[in-house]
């Protein structure tokens, strides 16, 4: 569909996301011709797959585009914006407008980029949004969104979307990707496990969550094998629907330490009798129950993914307002690389460790990680360990740029799974066509000054592979 938007009064800010985007020579462009027609696999998100099972059209373009969208409102705090306008009780017209007024702050933040590119790729909006075109962006594409040619499956395909995994609770029913399988051919939203209430032992929640547990497999959960029991019969359930990986937040100042079946059956004892534990008997418990996991991931042939390193306790009056993934979070400390170590060892030694993808929210742990890709290699496996995609605060140019980078110094650049986009918003799949330029434009770079050949056939299977074969061949069973 043609859509140009050359007609809108007012409109004299223009910014085109030309073919050559980002793409400073002659051979990267020749190479993104090569990435920009593979089909995306995105095997870490958090979009809501009740909208793609309901396949009902967005009402405008603030449901679709903002309100999901935590980059977004953590910009708009950062201008002061009141938070009526971002989540509060005004309209959906007066909460775009104020993002509208708020994306000319965001040039160099990759918001700006992704903003853009959304615009174009989906609508054809080949202009940077201002207040003076705003109004009528808001129209053309509210009547857009009633088509079927806009409704959420449909953007998805306008991506070349071919798998999406989301994140899901261990107690969430799994129906709604239960009933896309059954509507859809051509794309697979498969969930994977996000394990974290697992481990929330001192979290308020915990009790009750682990009474809907008991609710939902039919066992009292009296002792720690029980709860093993309880937590297996749900991993079941997943594998069952089609579940490939699963996903663990180890936060800032993660710990391991090596837990005894014994020891970590009393301490969870003292769980159930609402006891308080100190932070060192904790970690052991979390520790014992994390091994425990792996094995389990490993028995159905699982991908584990760790997300490492985020500081989610900044402002506690954020958190009230905007609730615990408001968009307020920031950069952690660096890993502590022995517990990371333990834990990977605690379940190589057995033979029982998954392919394993580590991301890491510090950049100061690109070399660690990238080091670590080469430290639990296993016969016949390529790439067992990942260090994983450009995460949250590093997906940026510059954080992409040096991600790929310090892969192919510590690593193997040939063995990288490509992106992931780790959001809510289904706009965000963009942000595979993003990397794709920035990994090309390194590529061709290269060639240009003679580092690499400057042959696209050689470079072809590499650009491929990183784009789309690796994690398709990584990923299953």
């Amino acid at each position: 569909m043609n859509y140009d938007t050359n007609h809108i009064k007012g409109s004299s800010l223009q910014f085109k996301i030309k073919d050559n985007f980002m793409l400073g020579n002659s051979t990267a462009q020749k190479l993104y011709e090569v990435a920009k027609r593979l089909p995306v696999i995105d095997p870490h998100n958090h979009v809501d797959p009740a909208a793609l099972a309901e396949n009902k059209p967005f009402e405008n373009i603030y449901q679709l585009w903002i309100k999901p969208d935590q980059y977004k409102n953590r910009v708009m705090r950062q201008l002061g914006i009141h938070e009526k306008l971002i989540t509060g009780s005004s309209s959906d017209y007066e909460k775009y407008m104020a993002w509208v007024q708020s994306l000319q702050h965001t040039i160099g933040n990759p918001i700006f980029h992704w903003s853009c590119m959304e615009l174009k790729i989906l609508f054809r909006i080949n202009e940077v949004l201002t207040v003076q075109n705003a109004e009528q962006i808001w129209h053309d594409v509210n009547a857009l969104l009633q088509k079927d040619e806009f409704s959420p499956v449909n953007i998805v395909k306008k991506f070349g979307v071919e798998l999406l995994c989301t994140s899901d609770d261990l107690l969430d029913s799994l129906e709604h990707h239960i009933q896309f399988k059954n509507q859809q051919e051509f794309i697979s939203c498969l969930p994977s496990l996000r394990g974290d209430s697992i481990l929330a032992f001192q979290q308020p929640q915990y009790k009750s969550w682990l009474a809907r547990l008991e609710a939902i497999t039919g066992i009292q959960i009296e002792n720690l094998e029980l709860y093993k029991e309880a937590v297996a019969f749900r991993l079941n359930f997943f594998d069952e629907v089609g579940c490939l990986l699963s996903d663990h937040s180890l936060d800032t100042g993660f710990q391991f330490i090596l837990t005894d079946e014994t020891t970590a059956a009393e301490l969870f004892v003292k769980v159930l009798q609402n006891e308080n534990l100190a932070e060192s008997k904790l970690v052991q418990l979390q520790s014992y129950m994390l091994n425990f996991l792996g094995v389990e991931y490993a028995k159905r042939k699982w991908k584990m993914q760790l997300h490492i390193g985020a500081n989610r306790f900044t402002s506690s009056r954020l958190r009230e307002v905007a609730g615990p993934a408001g968009g307020y979070a920031c950069i952690g400390n660096t890993v502590n690389v022995p517990s990371l170590c333990r834990f990977l060892d605690s379940l190589d030694i057995n033979n029982h460790l998954p392919k394993t993808i580590l991301y890491n929210l510090n950049p100061g742990d690109n070399a660690v990680f990238a080091s670590l890709s080469g430290s639990f290699s296993e016969d016949g496996v390529q790439g067992k360990i990942q260090f994983g995609p450009a995460w949250w605060f590093n997906d940026h140019e510059q954080g992409i740029t040096q991600q790929l980078i310090t892969l192919s110094s510590y690593g193997l650049l040939g063995t990288s799974i490509g992106m992931t986009t780790d959001s809510r918003s289904i706009l965000s799949f963009v942000r595979h066509d993003y990397f794709r330029r920035i990994l090309c434009n390194l590529l061709g770079g290269w060639a240009e000054d003679s580092k690499i050949p400057a042959d696209i056939n050689f470079l072809t299977p590499l650009v491929e592979n990183i784009s789309y074969h690796n994690i398709k061949n990584w990923i299953k069973k």
